[in-house]
């Protein structure tokens, strides 16, 4: 299986370049269905079954199974084929590379690691086809949004299953995802009375004013000990300078570490927002938590600890970290099942034109993927 990963170290950054020259930001519908329709040219190869989940707003997702695949298949891979990157990115600033490290719009968030799933599939159907009995995996195409219209059918598809491999990129020098931040989004309006600013102010009533109040309020929720954190992220009000706010509004944002504090959190933030600050405002909270916590419980670190012996047998080190970024790991950890994230290849820069991607990873990281999917297997099978 290494020597087959190893000679494909050309065709891996080929593919890569194809696929990162697809756009396929999350609101090109035809751009993420491109890919979408790409990869299912690649799977149908490989003897897989590919269930296309038709979507109006976003792209297709896509379910694949063997051909021999288990009535129950024991393991659940999730990646996302959406990038943030508005259409026309990639004719301004395509795939390029310099022998080192490999560039474009979403090359390691996370066409790359569509390229290592994929020839991990490649190698095992070379030297243990057996295994791939016990996989299901999900292309989705609306992650980096919260993934609105797929996480219903993660969480449904990830239901029974006893391990959950999801495929965003490493962290620094190649470390894994063991835990994430749950988080929530909510959008406050307000109301208040337009007055002229210099002639009659006193007959208006400042919906900016009492945004002020309420940010002031809601940032005081934030306790990095806990790792809580508030953030009022986005704002606008008014109509001009010389007008007192008629309205106003705020996007909000919160980061937890646990479904208790999320809950607790989300309350507190109502009621910050269920009365007003400056009496004749009127005030409209909507909103809630978005996405569940990864916790890292006693099963996910068994799984960690597999996964780490697994990097010792091929003598790649292998360790585990926390991030406060959110991703579709959060929907099966929360459906009970032991959940590792962070299994794409090495690289940085994530949503910014200085996006990278460490080329020798590609091997490296699609040789772990495949052993781990090997292992797991068959201690899902026994």
């Amino acid at each position: 299986m290494k020597s087959y990963i190893n000679n494909k170290k050309e065709e891996m950054l080929q593919l890569l370049g194809d696929l990162v020259n697809m756009e396929s930001g999350t609101y090109d519908k035809q751009g993420v269905d491109q890919v979408g329709s790409f990869l299912k040219k690649m799977y149908n190869q490989l003897g897989f079954t590919v269930d296309v989940q038709n979507e109006e707003r976003y792209g297709n997702h896509l379910v694949l199974k063997h051909i021999n695949c288990n009535d129950e298949p024991k393991i659940i891979i999730v990646a996302h084929m959406d990038t943030v990157f508005p259409k026309g990115t990639t004719k301004k600033r395509p795939f390029s590379h310099d022998g080192k490290r490999a560039y474009g719009p979403g090359v390691i968030d996370m066409k790359g690691s569509h390229v290592s799933l994929l020839y991990a599939i490649k190698a095992l159907t070379k030297v243990d086809e057996n295994c791939l009995q016990n996989i299901l995996i999900v292309f989705n195409s609306d992650e980096e949004i919260g993934s609105p219209s797929s996480r219903k059918l993660i969480e449904r598809l990830a239901e029974g299953k006893q391990y959950a491999l999801i495929m965003e990129p490493s962290r620094a020098n190649g470390k894994l995802v063991s835990s994430r931040k749950g988080g929530g989004r909510f959008m406050l309006k307000i109301t208040g009375k337009g007055a002229h600013s210099g002639i009659e102010p006193e007959k208006g009533i400042s919906a900016i004013e009492e945004l002020a109040h309420k940010i002031t309020k809601l940032h005081q929720l934030t306790d990095y000990e806990e790792g809580i954190n508030v953030n009022v992220g986005l704002i606008k009000g008014g109509t001009s300078l010389n007008t007192i706010a008629p309205h106003a509004e705020a996007q909000i944002e919160m980061r937890v570490k646990t479904m208790k504090q999320a809950e607790e959190v989300s309350q507190e933030i109502k009621e910050i927002c269920s009365h007003p600050d400056v009496e004749g405002t009127k005030l409209e909270l909507k909103g809630g938590i978005t996405r569940p916590p990864m916790v890292k419980n006693e099963k996910a670190k068994c799984l960690v600890s597999l996964v780490k012996e697994i990097g010792e047998e091929l003598g790649i080190i292998v360790d585990d970290v926390s991030t406060g970024g959110g991703s579709d790991g959060a929907f099966t950890s929360a459906q009970g099942v032991p959940t590792i994230d962070g299994l794409g290849p090495i690289g940085g820069n994530a949503h910014s034109d200085k996006e990278y991607l460490e080329i020798n990873s590609l091997v490296e990281r699609t040789l772990l993927l495949a052993r781990i999917i090997q292992v797991l297997s068959k201690d899902s099978a026994s």
